[in-house]
C-alpha cells in the first residue's frame, strides 16, 4: 500500500467535505504507508471515515470487524450511499443464506467490493479463512476495539482472538480504532492484537459542548417529565439498564404527552428497527433504552441524554452520553444517582467468577466516584481517559453542575479515622451498612452475634445521620483507603493506604451534602414517598398549620393526615379540587376524600389572591400497574395469607412488600394486617409503639429506631406503623 497523494480529492469527490477533520488525514497516510494503527477518537469524531477512505482508495479488499449487525447495516448503507455502485460494500454474518454468501464472495473476487463487514465469528469459519486468503487484503480494520480487552465496557471473548485469525488469513496492517479508551484498556488492546509498535493517534476527549449534571434519584419520573417538557421538539435519550425499565418509562412518558419509544434488545429487529427510524426521522423526540441502542446511530441533534439508571462503568457513561450534540450544538447530560442501584448491580456480580467480578467492581467504584466527586466533573471524566484539563480556561470549563455551583466542602478527617479504626478494630468482619449500624449504635443481627455493642466504638458516631456516615463509607472506598471483597458480599478490608492514614491521618475533605440530605428527608424515603424539587415555601407554612389544626380535630398526629412529601407536592401542583389532590404523592381516594375538603379550599383561594398560574406540566400521570401488586395484597390481607406466600406469589423481597403495604395505607386504604402483627409482637408490645407514634413529631423510621432500635427490628417497626396509620388515619 502506498500514500495516494493528496487525499482531499478523494475526501471531496466520495464524501462531499473540503478538509479532514482533526487528525484524520495523518491516520489514514499510516495506513496507506502500510503500518499498524490505533485510533482513540471519541463518538463524533470521524473514526469511520478514516478506514472507509483508504480502503476505497487501495487495491483489494478492506475486512471490517464490527460487533453489532445492527451496526454493520448501518455503516454498509452509508457507505453504498457515496458509492455508484452498491456492491461495494457487503456484510458476511450469519443473516446471509447461500446464495447472498456466494454473491459477496463472487463481487470480492472480482474487485467490486472494497469494503466487508464480519462479525468475529464469521471470521474464526474455516471456508471463510480458506476463502480470504485467495484474495487480495488491504488491510484489517478493528472497530469498537474496548471489546477486546476485559477492562473494556463492552467485553466480547471471541475478540480476543482476532490476531490469531489474522496472522492465518495473511499479512495486511492492521487498523484498531475505539471511542473509550482507558490507558489500561488501550494498552490490553495493543498487547492483544500484537501491535505494540502501532501509531498510535489519540483525539481530545473533551466535549465542550456537553454539559454534565449528577442529580441524586429522587422524584425521578416526575424529574424527568419537567425537564424533557421544558425541552419540548427537542430530540433525546433516556438510557435505562432493563428491558422492563425500558417498556415502564417509555410508557409514562407517552401518558405524558411525549413521544416517546422503547428500543432494546427483547424487541423483534422489525420494530427495533422502526423505532429507530422514527427516532432518526423526528416521528418519536425522546427514544428509552437499554445499551442496545446507540451504537451507529448517526443523529448529530440529540439535546439530551439522560441516565435514568447510573451504566456499570465511565466508558459506557462516555460513550452514551456522547450521543448528545453531535453537531457540536447543545448537548445536556443528565445522570439521576442512588447508591442502592449500585449495590444492585454488586449483587449481580457477585455471581460472576472471580476476574470478571474484580474487574466489575473496579468500574463500578469509578463509577461512585464520578457521581460523588465534588471537582470538575470533565475533568474527572477526561483525567480517566488519560487526559489532563484545565478546570479553570479549558474549553468547556463551566459546563458542569460541580463548576457552575460548586459544593462546600468540609474536613472529615476524624471521621474518616474513626471508620477506618472501626473496621481495623472488628477485624474486617463488616460490610457498609452493619459498620454504619456500628458507628451510629443500632443494634441488629451481625452486632449481636459479633457483640459489638459492648465495644467502646459503638455508637460513637450517633450524633450524625446515617447517610452521612455511608457517604464517607464511600469515599474512603473510592480514594482507596478501604476496598469491599466481593466475594464475601462487600466485606470491607483496609488497604495499606487506610492503615498508613490510621496512624498519621491528614485533611479528608468531602462535600457538605447539606441539600441531598434536605431533600432526602423531605423524601420520606423509608415510606416509599418521594419529593418535588421546587418549594412554596409561604404557601407550605400555612398548609402545616392546616394540618395541625385538622390533626387536632381528628385526635391523630399531623403526619397521619397527610405526610411531609404530600404538603411539599402541594406546594408545586397546587390543587384545587379533589380529583386533583390524588395526583399528589401519597395521597389516594381515601385520603383525599378524608382529608382533603379544607386543603383544596384553601389553595384555592390562595392561588387566587397570589395571582397564581397554574401549570399542568408537573401532574405526573402515572401508567395503570399491571402487576397488580396493590389489588393482589388488598385482597390476600383480607383473606388473611401469610405475608412470606404473599411475598413469594409476586417475587417480592419482604422489604419489598412492606414498602407495597406502606404505599397502599400512606394514600389512604384500608389495610388491617393485625392477624399478621399479633403473631410478631404482643398487645403490651404494639401498645407502646402505638402510643410513641401518637405523641410524636413525625413518623420517620430513623425516629422509631432511635426510640426503639434496641429492641425491636426495622421490620417489626415498619409494621406497627402500617397497622398505626391505618387505624388512625384510614
Amino acid at each position: 500500500m502506498n500514500s495516494r497523494g493528496d487525499l482531499s480529492i478523494y475526501l471531496k469527490k466520495y464524501f462531499g467535505f473540503e478538509k479532514f477533520k482533526g487528525k484524520q488525514e495523518e491516520i489514514i497516510n499510516s495506513l496507506l504507508e502500510g503500518k499498524d494503527v490505533f485510533v482513540l477518537m471519541p463518538t463524533g469524531g470521524g473514526k469511520s471515515l478514516c478506514y472507509q477512505l483508504p480502503a476505497l482508495i487501495s487495491e483489494g479488499v478492506a475486512i471490517i470487524v464490527s460487533p453489532l449487525i445492527a451496526l454493520m447495516k448501518n455503516q454498509v448503507d452509508a457507505v453504498r450511499g457515496i458509492s455508484s455502485d452498491e456492491d461495494v460494500a457487503h456484510v458476511l454474518n450469519s443473516s446471509l443464506n447461500k446464495t447472498q454468501t456466494k454473491k459477496v464472495m463472487d463481487d470480492i473476487r472480482s474487485g467490486v467490493t472494497k469494503m466487508l463487514y464480519v462479525a468475529p465469528e464469521s471470521l474464526t469459519k474455516d471456508e471463510y479463512i480458506d476463502f480470504f486468503k485467495t484474495v487480495k487484503i488491504s488491510f484489517f480494520a478493528i472497530d469498537e476495539a474496548h471489546c477486546i480487552s476485559e477492562w473494556g465496557h463492552d467485553f466480547r471473548p471471541e475478540y480476543r482472538n482476532l490476531k490469531h485469525i489474522i496472522n492465518k488469513i495473511g499479512d495486511a496492517p492492521v487498523i484498531a480504532l475505539t471511542a473509550t479508551a482507558t490507558p489500561k484498556v488501550q494498552d490490553d488492546i495493543q498487547k492483544t492484537l500484537g501491535m505494540l509498535d502501532a501509531m498510535v493517534y489519540k483525539a481530545s476527549f473533551n466535549r465542550p459542548n456537553l454539559f454534565y449534571e449528577v442529580r441524586p434519584k429522587i422524584n425521578q419520573d416526575k424529574e424527568i417529565v419537567k425537564f424533557i417538557h421544558q425541552r419540548a421538539g427537542k430530540s433525546g435519550v433516556v438510557y435505562c439498564l432493563s428491558r422492563k425499565k425500558v417498556e415502564e418509562f417509555a410508557q409514562l412518558l407517552q401518558v405524558n404527552g411525549i413521544k416517546a419509544i422503547p428500543y432494546h434488545a427483547g424487541l423483534d429487529t422489525k420494530t427495533r428497527t422502526r423505532h429507530q427510524d422514527m427516532f432518526l426521522m423526528e416521528e418519536a423526540d425522546v427514544v428509552v433504552a437499554t445499551i442496545a441502542f446507540g451504537m451507529g446511530i448517526d443523529k448529530p441533534d440529540v439535546r439530551f441524554v439522560i441516565h435514568y439508571d447510573m451504566p456499570k462503568s465511565l466508558e459506557s457513561y462516555y460513550q452514551e452520553t456522547g450521543r448528545a450534540g453531535r453537531d457540536d450544538g447543545e448537548g445536556y447530560c443528565l445522570a439521576l444517582y442512588d447508591y442502592k442501584d449500585i449495590e444492585k448491580l454488586e449483587k449481580f456480580l457477585s455471581n460472576k467468577p472471580v476476574a470478571e467480578r474484580e474487574v466489575g467492581l473496579q468500574l463500578l467504584n469509578e463509577v461512585v466516584a464520578y457521581a460523588e466527586t465534588s471537582m470538575s466533573r470533565r475533568k474527572f471524566l477526561l483525567h480517566y481517559f488519560g487526559e489532563e484539563f484545565d478546570e479553570i480556561n479549558g474549553l468547556g470549563a463551566n459546563m458542569d453542575d460541580n463548576m457552575r455551583n460548586p459544593k462546600k466542602m468540609v474536613d472529615a478527617m476524624e471521621d474518616a479515622q474513626l471508620v477506618l479504626e472501626i473496621v481495623r478494630d472488628t477485624k474486617e468482619v463488616l460490610r457498609i451498612n452493619d459498620l454504619v449500624n456500628v458507628i451510629v449504635g443500632k443494634e441488629n443481627s451481625i452486632v449481636k452475634s459479633y457483640n459489638l455493642k459492648i465495644e467502646d466504638f459503638f455508637g460513637a458516631g450517633k450524633d450524625k445521620e446515617d447517610y452521612y456516615w455511608k457517604s464517607v463509607v464511600r469515599q474512603l472506598i473510592v480514594r482507596d483507603f478501604l476496598f469491599k471483597e466481593i466475594e464475601t458480599y462487600g466485606i470491607l478490608k483496609l488497604t495499606e493506604k487506610g492503615k498508613g492514614f490510621i496512624k498519621s491521618p491528614e485533611e479528608f475533605l468531602i462535600a457538605e451534602d447539606v441539600d441531598y440530605k434536605k431533600l432526602m428527608d423531605r423524601a420520606g424515603s423509608d415510606s416509599g414517598v418521594q419529593a418535588p424539587a421546587v418549594f412554596d415555601e409561604e404557601l407550605l407554612k400555612h398548609l402545616r398549620d392546616l394540618r395541625k389544626k385538622i390533626a387536632k380535630q381528628h385526635g391523630i398526629p399531623p403526619f397521619a393526615v397527610f405526610q411531609d412529601p404530600s404538603l411539599d407536592d402541594m406546594t408545586m401542583l397546587y390543587p384545587t379540587s379533589i380529583k386533583e389532590l390524588t395526583n399528589v404523592f401519597g395521597v389516594g381516594e381515601g385520603k383525599a376524600m378524608k382529608f382533603g375538603k379544607p386543603f383544596v379550599e384553601f389553595i384555592a383561594r390562595y392561588v387566587e389572591e397570589n395571582n397564581i398560574e397554574r401549570t399542568d406540566e408537573m401532574v405526573i400521570r402515572s401508567v395503570a400497574d399491571k402487576s397488580n401488586h396493590k389489588v393482589y395484597i388488598i385482597k390476600s390481607v383480607d383473606r388473611k395469607i401469610d405475608f412470606e406466600d404473599m411475598a413469594e406469589a409476586k417475587s417480592l423481597s419482604m422489604d419489598e412488600l412492606i414498602s407495597e403495604m406502606e404505599s397502599i395505607v400512606y394514600q389512604g386504604t384500608k389495610l388491617d394486617i393485625s392477624y399478621y402483627l399479633n403473631n410478631v409482637l404482643d398487645e403490651d408490645q404494639q401498645e407502646e409503639i402505638h402510643d410513641f407514634l401518637l405523641e410524636a413529631d413525625n413518623d420517620s423510621m430513623s425516629n422509631l429506631l432511635e426510640e426503639f432500635g434496641n429492641v425491636y427490628d426495622e421490620e417489626e417497626l415498619r409494621l406497627m406503623r402500617i397497622k398505626f396509620i391505618n387505624d388512625v388515619a384510614n
